[in-house]
């Protein structure tokens, strides 16, 4: 049934589709975890939808679109080959940096955890916004690096956070699975997350109407990218202040 609503909704050029998906995707699988976690204890199941709700939101996280992609194409004249070697330096530095710090991670709460995440992803995104606003020409003047070393360095530093907060939600699944239902449980969580990517995708959606970024015309990206980053941090960290001791 949730797959044919899914392709009737696809398919029939229904007003807000993916808003309506969302929402029943949600409604699934928040249904589909009630029975799978009927049986646990009420604390273990509170605590389960608080660190869950933390979780959720952080992952919602919404990014700034292609908009920016363009900008380094044509602007910063990346190409290609040097978007394989940010991606394979932040591959790299990510399975590193999850063998070094898995185990410490698992020893705090998720809440302490993101925390630090949202503090320290948010500081090291600055520079890709100050990219925009000219940060490349002031330090290629200064100190004789430009716009790729940035990136290079920036990647290097970021890319592992996305790895490392996958951390708490394994460690909570691993934790908390029902007996009988462990598969399905881990099932059910994973999908949650997805969600939240889509989450993300969707409040992209709405920030790019507002901010109008096509190729070619960057002038509302900077605006734009000081937005994602504000909400990134903001409404994670308030989350976890107002959920996190609960």
């Amino acid at each position: 049934a949730f797959g044919a609503v899914v392709v009737a909704l696809g398919l029939g050029g229904v007003p807000f589709a993916q808003e309506i998906v969302f929402a029943v995707s949600i409604g699934v699988i928040s249904i589909m975890l009630f029975f799978v976690t009927r049986e646990l204890p009420h604390a273990a199941r509170r605590a389960i939808l608080l660190t869950t709700i933390i979780i959720f939101v952080y992952r919602a996280a919404p990014p700034s679109g292609d908009g920016y992609f363009w900008w380094t194409l044509d602007v910063l004249h990346f190409d290609a080959q040097f978007y394989g070697v940010l991606r394979r330096t932040g591959a790299l530095l990510a399975f590193v940096a999850m063998l070094l710090f898995a185990r410490q991670l698992t020893e705090y709460s998720a809440a302490k955890t993101l925390f630090w995440l949202a503090v320290v992803g948010t500081l090291l995104s600055l520079p890709g916004v100050a990219l925009y606003f000219g940060l490349h020409e002031w330090t290629e003047r200064v100190f004789g690096f430009g716009a790729r070393s940035i990136a290079i360095a920036d990647a290097a530093a970021s890319s592992p956070l996305a790895q490392l907060s996958a951390i708490p939600l394994l460690t909570l699944v691993a934790f908390y699975a029902p007996a009988g239902h462990r598969a399905t449980w881990f099932a059910l969580m994973v999908s949650l997350m997805n969600v939240a990517t889509v989450a993300g995708q969707l409040q992209t959606k709405y920030l790019n109407q507002l901010f109008v970024i096509e190729r070619g015309q960057y002038g509302e990206l900077g605006m734009l990218l000081i937005v994602t980053t504000a909400i990134g941090f903001v409404v994670p960290v308030f989350t976890i202040l107002v959920l996190g001791r609960r």
